[in-house]
């Protein structure tokens, strides 16, 4: 096999992974509660282009999603393979992202219940109550404007940039949650850890007793030891969580006996 036989096989099989992760992310979130009837969009561009990205058609339930599903849709709005209609809040909202943030290649965007509920709070914050939530708040924008359903033009993806600056999740006033990633496994770890840290944050206030905050010199030790933490395998630890994830998918109801 030639030089160029071989990177265009390597290619293909790098896209299938892709689909096959994010296939396996819609299931995941539909196991973890994330996913909104059929709406909420999670994408990723295709591997080796920087003009296109991946989107279920309109209308499947994420349970239904397979790698086959997607269709891939140019970054100006065309539907370039697969077939189905293309949501048009997703094209708005994630199209901008992918172009703009360089490490946006995975895009996702829910209305899962917790982080939904600390979006709609005067002052969504993530507080320094906890190592998780230090975790999470060193890594979140917020932004503060609902303008209103994305079903016009993408300007208000672009909008969404701004927002998010240099942090990888972001939590949309009055709306919902996003998280970016280089990878599938980042974007969906920090969905999975946005909506746990929601969660406790919100059991804590609904006890009405006063919170327990850190102060911020344990807080900054805290965001410098995260910064330094190791890598197992020398991958990110949102590898293997996604891959301990994907394994719950493969496993038969009741191989606990074996």
């Amino acid at each position: 096999m030639n030089v160029q036989a071989l990177r265009a096989k390597e290619a293909d099989s790098a896209a299938w992974q892709a689909r096959v992760d994010l296939a396996a992310a819609h299931r995941l979130a539909v196991m973890h509660g994330f996913n909104e009837g059929i709406f909420n969009h999670l994408t990723l561009t295709v591997p080796g282009t920087d003009d296109r990205y991946l989107q279920i058609p309109f209308g499947l339930h994420w349970s239904e999603i397979t790698a086959s599903s997607f269709m891939e849709v140019g970054f100006d709005g065309s539907l370039l393979s697969g077939e189905g209609e293309i949501e048009r809040s997703c094209y708005c909202i994630h199209e901008p992202i992918h172009r703009l943030v360089p490490e946006a290649a995975c895009v996702m965007h829910t209305h899962m219940p917790y982080a939904s509920a600390l979006a709609r709070l005067e002052d969504p914050r993530i507080l320094p109550i906890g190592q998780t939530e230090i975790a999470m708040m060193m890594q979140t924008a917020y932004d503060d404007l609902y303008t209103g359903p994305a079903l016009d033009h993408p300007a208000e993806g672009e909008r969404l940039v701004e927002a998010l600056g240099d942090k990888k999740i972001m939590i949309m006033a009055n709306h919902g949650a996003l998280t970016i990633g280089k990878t599938v496994a980042e974007a969906y770890d920090r969905l999975y850890y946005l909506e746990r840290v929601a969660q406790v944050q919100l059991y804590a206030m609904w006890t009405g007793k006063p919170l327990h905050l850190l102060p911020d010199e344990t807080v900054q030790h805290s965001i410098a030891e995260f910064k330094k933490a190791p890598k197992y395998g020398g991958k990110p630890n949102a590898h293997h969580h996604f891959e301990a994830l994907k394994r719950l998918l493969d496993k038969p109801a009741d191989d606990y006996r074996d």
